[in-house]
């Protein structure tokens, strides 16, 4: 995160979002109208401050000390790498810059940690409504994209649109916690395939009655809900158990009811 912040958003004078935008928007402000060059570390540190309150509260101790790492190591390795121009294309640092930025966020949330600032209010929001929140959080960065647009031109805050859009969207592709999927599976051991099931995801699972109208052939058909973070493991772990399976995976858009959520603690 350190490296990207001084390469891509400092190549085209982004503003990323979220609080480390707003940490570097401040930066530029005072330096651009006061001559006066502030540390991005302990900016970054003050904003963050409410966040890992809501951390604490909300969301897991384990989880916000893990991100209270990340938020102290990434703004003193950002003070401190030098930074350096690998393009000067602005659409390319947008575009690069979005998805590097993704990358590093989503490491984060694999390690059970977060980057600090609007993360946490995105994983807050997913937590209580059992949904992906980071499109939320786009919406409410455009208001210091705006801000940066009023006070340093529009064309540097239109491409930090891009950059945001670009992050959100591979950060929803690559974390997938709080995405759901639903495994229709046909099979003649049931109870073997439950057992797997539970004992991998700690998921339950409902048992059908079917018959199949070729062969007239009776078998069962268990229906279960899983984070689609899971799925891929699970549907390997049932082809293990019984090869003959056939196995439905279907996306689902919305789960109403009680849901088996992992503890970030």
């Amino acid at each position: 995160m350190a490296v990207n912040i001084n390469t891509f958003v400092h190549s085209a004078n982004l503003f990323p979002g979220g609080f480390s935008g707003l940490a570097l928007l401040i930066q530029e402000v005072f330096f651009e109208f006061l001559k006066i060059k502030l540390p991005y570390s302990v900016l970054t540190y003050l904003f963050n401050i409410f966040p890992v309150i809501i951390g604490f509260r909300f969301i897991g101790k384990k989880f916000t000390i893990y991100s209270i790492v990340m938020i102290f190591v990434s703004g003193i390795l950002t003070d401190v790498i030098p930074g350096f121009n690998l393009t000067d294309d602005m659409i390319l640092c947008a575009v690069f810059g979005g998805i590097l930025n993704a990358v590093s966020i989503s490491l984060c949330l694999f390690a059970g940690s977060s980057s600090g600032g609007t993360d946490f209010i995105a994983i807050f929001l997913s937590e209580k409504t059992g949904r992906s929140a980071w499109n939320y959080i786009l919406a409410g960065n455009i208001c210091i994209l705006f801000t940066a647009g009023i006070l340093f031109g529009w064309t540097a805050a239109l491409y930090s649109i891009i950059f945001q859009y670009v992050s959100t969207q591979a950060i929803n592709l690559m974390y997938k916690k709080y995405a759901k999927t639903t495994l229709l599976i046909i099979t003649d051991n049931d109870e073997k395939i439950y057992h797997v099931i539970k004992s991998r995801t700690n998921h339950d699972a409902t048992v059908f009655d079917g018959k199949g109208c070729f062969r007239g052939a009776h078998h069962k058909m268990l229906y279960t809900v899983v984070s689609s973070q899971e799925s891929g493991a699970l549907e390997k772990a049932i082809r293990e158990a019984d090869p003959n399976a056939f196995i439905n995976v279907i996306q689902s858009k919305e789960i109403i009811g009680r849901f088996f959520k992992r503890s970030n603690d």
